[in-house]
């Protein structure tokens, strides 16, 4: 069952939401309605599948030294920037 939801958003916006939704053979309705499926369902689950092509990709390329401490070198950086 569908129900109404009223949003306010800048008009600017919501212009080229309609110029993008007009593009792809869609609704304005139609994307927050995916838009709003995928962050609900992202939220509850944090498992691999919700994460994009390019994080899963990216995931593991840094190998840190077992001594590297992460605490210790932030502060370090953080002295030597506020210097």
């Amino acid at each position: 069952m569908d129900s109404k939801l009223t949003l306010s958003i800048k008009k600017e916006i919501i212009e080229k939401a309609k110029q993008y939704a007009k593009l792809q053979n869609t609704s304005v309705s139609k994307l927050i309605e995916n838009y709003l499926s995928k962050v609900s369902a992202d939220s509850k689950d944090l498992s691999s599948e919700a994460l994009s092509p390019l994080v899963k990709e990216l995931s593991g390329v840094l190998k840190l030294s077992p001594e590297f401490d992460l605490k210790k070198d932030y502060g370090n950086y953080l002295e030597d920037k506020y210097r």
